[in-house]
């Protein structure tokens, strides 16, 4: 039975869809539209982008889940739901990437076989951590589509995790101790706290690795709230390395990037949404770091944290 709200979500992705030929099209070969969509679409993409550029579409897939999640966190407006829907129906969901799989009989744990992958990278920073990002958003989107989890996703998930390579992988400082990911309040402010100084670090940078700090440490939370917290605390190593990197600040040669102008729009806001172009979605960013901000924000229950966030949040959306 459908809540009010994902009643609304559900129409919203609906109309959305049905205003270009690649939605109608999209409908009808779909036959039916659900609040779950992108999740399905988003799993897709995660397990077939090792057979294409595993980070890029890797980025596309999770993007996806995180768009849902963003979506029904948060509950966004019915307005922004659908210029969000219409954004993945003119770019993503029609191509190969997100073709459905075929029909298998889901496996009973896929959490446990992803875990293992992850843990197996063995504590070192792999890309700026996307192998827990992505392995977080595939075990969340699988247990809330279960029918999904079959042999070929998990495995192409699997695959996607171990493609990642290590990434300036330096040996964590010791006064670098993040609270327990199961500690979910304290763990929240300790990301958040050092996502906002890295805004600051990074000032004239580019905020990837502002970003990254919300998605990297957000997935760990995530995990550990899940019930999940062996995967969880087995990338506390490889962690540890990224917020060592990130308090070195730029390092010379680092390219520099313009600032994004100043804003008062953000993404939990319908018009964030309709005044971006229709091509304007990158790899993904633009939904990946906003969920991992609104949901830290919301465990973290510090609104002294979220006055001194939101003032420079302009920066990274």
């Amino acid at each position: 039975m459908f809540t009010r709200r994902q009643f609304a979500i559900n129409a919203a992705s609906l109309m959305g869809a049905c205003t270009t030929d690649l939605g109608r099209k999209l409908i009808a070969e779909e036959k039916s539209v659900t609040d779950k969509r992108l999740i399905h679409l988003g799993l897709n993409a995660l397990a077939r982008s090792p057979e294409m550029n595993y980070f890029a579409d890797g980025h596309r897939g999770a993007a996806m889940i995180s768009a849902h999640l963003m979506c029904v966190d948060n509950q966004l407006q019915d307005a922004a739901a659908a210029r969000i829907t219409e954004l993945f129906d003119l770019n993503w969901a029609p191509s190969k990437l997100c073709k459905p799989f075929p029909e298998q009989d889901p496996i009973d744990d896929p959490a446990k076989k992803i875990g293992q992958a992850l843990a197996a990278g063995g504590g070192v920073l792999r890309q700026v951590g996307h192998d827990a990002i992505f392995a977080m958003h595939a075990i969340k989107g699988f247990r809330l589509l279960p029918e999904t989890a079959t042999p070929a996703r998990v495995d192409g998930v699997c695959a996607l995790i171990r493609a990642f390579t290590p990434w300036r992988d330096v040996a964590p400082d010791d006064d670098v101790d993040p609270p327990p990911f199961s500690d979910t309040p304290a763990a929240s402010r300790f990301i958040l706290q050092e996502a906002s100084d890295a805004v600051d670090r990074f000032s004239g940078f580019g905020q990837g690795f502002a970003g990254h700090m919300l998605t990297f440490g957000q997935s760990l939370v995530e995990l550990a709230a899940m019930g999940d917290v062996e995967w969880a605390e087995s990338c506390r190593t490889s962690f540890r390395k990224y917020v060592t990197v990130t308090r070195i600040g730029p390092q010379s040669g680092d390219r520099k990037i313009n600032d994004h102008a100043v804003s008062k729009l953000r993404p939990n806001q319908a018009e964030y949404w309709q005044r971006r172009g229709k091509q304007s979605l990158g790899i993904g960013h633009v939904f990946k770091y906003p969920y991992a901000y609104y949901d830290l924000l919301e465990r973290a229950n510090s609104p002294e944290l979220e006055k001194q966030f939101e003032e420079k949040a302009w920066q990274i959306f």
